[in-house]
């Protein structure tokens, strides 16, 4: 008996993991040269592991970051220190333009919140007008998002439809998914500090409050 028990255990065992996977998969889009039921090809593609974002040009996306009205990326504090953490070295374009934007050297020596996201992902649209509202907060920390595996001018369309301001880079060569170990599923969170170190918010949550945000910054920054 206590053998049929065991057996019936692994079996069931084995499919909620079957399942597991399946749901975290059903939340990533698949790698490779992608298109959509209508035959369009998604501005993205996979070369050598990495996902490469393609963005239209200059003239394309003046008129929707315009309409987007995005808070300017973040650029080097005078005086502040030598940039340190995972993200060193890695330069990525200012969603919207093709400026480019050192994350690590902008955010040296100060907390930042990064939050990954994609026009696609569901939840992120319920996400992104609350970390909206936290980054309007005063004494809120800075807030940037990185838009990932994405069409950059769907993904401005959406952040103009929630009327959300805060400034995004586009991780057009999949560098930053790579640096900040992204796991197969959005929005996903981190919690940058002063030194540069980076923390991601685990588990997993998609916040529903401005409040929630504020905690969970502060929370991160206090554990060491």
């Amino acid at each position: 008996m206590r053998t049929l028990l065991r057996s019936s255990e692994a079996r069931w065992t084995a499919v909620v993991a079957v399942l597991a996977v399946a749901g975290v998969v059903a939340l990533w889009p698949r790698g490779g040269q992608e298109t959509e039921p209508g035959g369009r090809v998604l501005p993205w593609t996979v070369d050598a592991g990495r996902a490469v974002m393609t963005m239209p040009p200059d003239e394309e996306l003046a008129p929707l970051r315009a309409r987007a009205g995005l808070a300017p990326c973040p650029t080097p504090a005078p005086g502040a220190p030598p940039a340190a953490g995972p993200l060193v070295g890695i330069t990525v374009p200012c969603l919207g333009s093709h400026a480019e934007v050192d994350l690590a050297a902008a955010l040296a020596g100060r907390p930042a919140l990064l939050n990954v996201w994609a026009s696609w992902c569901t939840p992120c649209r319920e996400e992104i007008p609350v970390l909206d509202a936290y980054a309007a907060r005063p004494g809120a920390v800075p807030v940037i998002g990185i838009d990932i595996r994405d069409d950059a001018t769907a993904a401005l369309g959406l952040l103009a439809d929630l009327d959300a301001t805060f400034p995004s880079v586009a991780d057009t060569d999949g560098e930053l998914w790579a640096a900040l170990q992204v796991p197969f599923a959005i929005p996903t969170t981190y919690v940058v500090r002063a030194d540069g170190s980076v923390q991601r918010v685990n588990p997993p949550v998609v916040f529903a409050s401005p409040d929630a945000v504020a905690l969970t910054v502060q929370r991160h920054l206090a554990a060491r």
